[in-house]
């Protein structure tokens, strides 16, 4: 049986991120910073796992540009001055089983020139 890659693809991230979430855990003074990315949009929450709770979010459905990384490095702007507002400094990253590379490591660049620490 042959399988498309995107499939394949699909199927080791999801391996991934259930390796990797096996090991992060997000607290209220140090929340997980949750990346997310569609061919369209980019997401990112910060969660504590402790009561299963989104603390502060952002996206990029209501950004309009052309260049994805641009978008993605605004997210990552947005999250950090929300986190700031709330008095969160430190998150523990959770790339959500994406390489570190492109769009996600802009937003975590961003979100750390933005404060955040990790």
């Amino acid at each position: 049986m042959i399988m498309s890659n995107r499939k394949f693809d699909l199927r080791n991230r999801y391996k991934r991120h259930r390796r990797v979430r096996r090991k992060i855990f997000g607290m209220i003074e140090r929340p997980r910073l949750n990346v997310f990315r569609s061919s369209r949009h980019i997401y990112a929450q910060l969660i504590n796992d402790e009561l299963g709770e989104t603390i502060a979010s952002a996206s990029s459905l209501k950004l309009t540009d052309e260049n994805k990384i641009k978008i993605a490095s605004d997210v990552g702007s947005v999250l950090a001055e929300k986190a700031k507002q709330i008095g969160i400094k430190e998150v523990v990253f959770d790339r959500g089983g994406y390489k570190y590379h492109g769009r996600v490591k802009a937003l975590a660049d961003a979100a750390r020139d933005g404060g955040l620490v990790f």
